[in-house]
C-alpha cells in the first residue's frame, strides 16, 4: 500500500490508507490508546480502543516518545479531536522502531501545580544529539524555510541565463589569501579546501560562459566564537560578465534576495513569524547605499560611536551592528550596502577607480553582513600587479593565467545560505545550520 502523507489524508477520509512516522505524544489509559502521529508534513491522532482493538493494543503497549511506526487505518472526521478534527482507527499498526529515552529536552515544559518546569536542555547537548533535536516542528520549518530560499534563487537565476557549476573544493593553493585555510594531505603534497570558489567563478568569465552560479560548501579556518560564523557553511555564489559597474552587481544581488524574500513571505511568511516572532520583510528596491565614510560619520552623529583613524577603512563589528538602526532611522529598511573600502582591506582581485578606491560593496542585512561583492579587475597587468601588491603573486600564478587570453569585464558575489537562514528567524548560526561546525566541534 502506498503511503499517505499526514498532511494529505483528509483526500483519502473514509479509505484504508497507509500513514508512518515519529511518535510525537502516546496516552496510555485503561481503556483508550491515543498516540500523536508525526511526519515532516503533519500530525495525525490515532485512536485505539482497547476493548475493540486488543492485539493492537497489546501490540503498542511498548510504544515510547519518538518510536517510528506504520500504521494502516480509516481517517475519519470527529468533532471531539483536537487535533485537525480527524482521527484515525487502526487496523494494523506495525513497530518500526522503539526510542530509547531521550538524552536531551528539546523544548521547555513549563511548570504545573503537580510538577515543577523542566528546562530545555543547553545548546552544545542539543548539537551532541542533533538529529534528535531536528525533530521539533520549530528546526524542521528552518530547513523548508531553507529548501525554498535556495529554490526562489535558483529559479531567479535560471530565468536570467545563468549557468550552474560546481567547482572543485581541494585546491592547490589558497582562493583568497594565504591564511584562514585548512591544510589537507593530498597523496605527495598538501592541498586546501577552498575557501570560497572565487577564481573558478571567474576562469568561468575566461571561458565565456558569461553568467554563472554555484551552490556548495565554503571552507574558514577562523578560530572565531560569535553567534555568526562557522568554518563551514554553504555558500551560493555567482559571477556575471559585461558589466560596466559594480553597481551592476548590486542590482542583480537586491533583485534576488527580493524576490526570493517575496516568495519565502509567500509560502512560510507567517509559520515563520509564529514560530521565531520575526516578521518576513520584503524590501524595496533599490536598497539604501552609503559610503564607509558616511556611514562612520553618522554613527558618530547618532550614536556617538567613534573609531580609530587606523579602523575607518573598514566596518567594525559594532559598527556593522548599530547600522541596522542607523538605517531602519534614516530610511526605514533593513539592508543597507556600503560602499568604498581601503584598498588594503579590499582582497586583490577587486576592480580600483582611478583614486585607487575598491569598486565593491558590503551588504548589510539586520546589521550582519551578509554578503562581499565587487566588480573584478579582468586586465592581466594591472590584476598582476595587485596580487604583487599584496605579496601575493606566486601563490595565485595559476589564477592568473585565465586573464591573459581575453576576459570579459565581470563581477559577483556570495552569500551564506546559513546566515541568511540565521538572519530571517533571528537565531545564532549554531541553530540555523543542519550541522554546526566550529574549531571545537567536528561531531556529530
Amino acid at each position: 500500500m502506498k503511503r499517505v502523507y499526514l498532511n494529505d489524508v483528509r483526500n483519502h477520509l473514509n479509505e484504508e490508507i497507509l500513514v508512518q512516522g515519529f511518535v510525537e505524544n502516546f496516552r496510555n489509559s485503561s481503556y483508550m490508546m491515543f498516540i500523536v502521529l508525526k511526519d515532516i508534513t503533519g500530525k495525525l491522532q490515532i485512536t485505539i480502543e482497547k476493548e475493540k482493538l486488543p492485539e493492537i493494543a497489546a501490540e503498542c503497549e511498548v510504544l515510547t516518545g519518538d518510536s517510528v511506526i506504520s500504521v494502516t487505518g480509516v481517517v475519519t472526521e470527529s468533532e471531539y479531536v483536537k487535533l485537525n478534527g480527524l482521527e484515525m482507527i487502526p487496523s494494523s499498526v506495525k513497530i518500526e522502531s522503539v526510542a530509547a529515552a531521550l538524552p536531551i529536552q528539546r523544548e521547555e515544559i513549563p511548570a504545573t501545580k503537580k510538577k515543577p518546569a523542566v528546562p530545555k536542555s543547553d545548546i552544545d547537548s542539543r548539537m551532541d544529539f542533533r538529529w534528535i533535536d531536528l525533530r521539533t516542528d520549530r528546526n524542521q520549518l528552518l530547513f523548508k524555510v531553507q529548501t525554498e530560499m535556495m529554490r526562489a534563487m535558483r529559479a531567479f537565476l535560471i530565468e536570467r541565463n545563468f549557468i550552474e557549476i560546481h567547482t572543485p573544493k581541494l585546491i592547490g593553493a589558497a582562493s583568497e589569501s594565504g591564511a584562514d585555510v585548512f591544510e589537507v594531505k593530498y597523496f605527495d603534497r598538501l592541498a586546501y579546501l577552498a575557501q570560497s570558489p572565487q577564481f573558478y567563478k571567474q576562469m568561468a568569465m575566461a571561458a565565456g560562459f558569461d553568467r554563472i552560479f554555484e551552490t556548495g560548501p565554503v571552507f574558514r579556518a577562523e578560530k572565531s566564537y560569535t553567534n555568526k560564523h562557522t568554518t563551514e557553511f554553504t555558500g551560493v555564489d555567482l559571477e556575471f560578465s559585461y558589466v560596466t559597474s559594480f553597481r551592476d552587481v548590486m542590482k542583480m544581488e537586491e533583485e534576488l534576495l527580493t524576490d526570493m524574500l517575496k516568495c519565502v513571505k509567500e509560502k512560510y511568511g507567517e509559520e515563520i513569524e509564529a514560530e521565531f516572532g520575526l516578521p518576513v520583510i520584503v524590501p524595496e528596491t533599490p536598497f539604501p547605499v552609503v559610503t564607509l565614510k558616511d556611514l562612520y560619520e553618522g554613527l558618530e552623529k547618532d550614536y556617538g560611536y567613534t573609531v580609530p583613524e587606523s579602523e575607518k577603512g573598514d566596518l567594525t563589528t559594532d559598527a556593522e551592528r548599530l547600522s541596522y538602526d542607523w538605517v531602519k532611522a534614516h530610511y526605514g529598511h533593513e539592508f543597507l550596502f556600503v560602499t568604498d573600502y581601503s584598498a588594503e582591506k579590499r582582497a586583490f582581485y577587486h576592480m580600483r577607480d582611478e583614486n585607487g578606491v575598491p569598486q565593491g560593496y558590503d551588504l548589510i542585512w539586520r546589521g550582519t553582513e551578509i554578503t562581499t561583492g565587487a566588480q573584478r579587475e579582468h586586465r592581466y597587468e594591472i590584476l598582476k600587479a595587485q596580487a604583487d601588491e599584496k605579496g601575493l603573486k606566486d601563490d595565485v600564478a595559476f589564477y592568473l593565467e585565465f586573464f591573459k587570453y581575453g576576459c570579459p569585464p565581470h563581477g559577483g558575489f556570495g552569500l551564506g545560505l546559513d546566515r541568511l537562514t540565521m538572519l530571517l528567524a533571528g537565531l545564532h548560526i549554531n541553530e540555523a545550520m543542519f550541522l554546526f561546525r566550529s574549531p571545537k566541534r567536528l561531531t556529530p
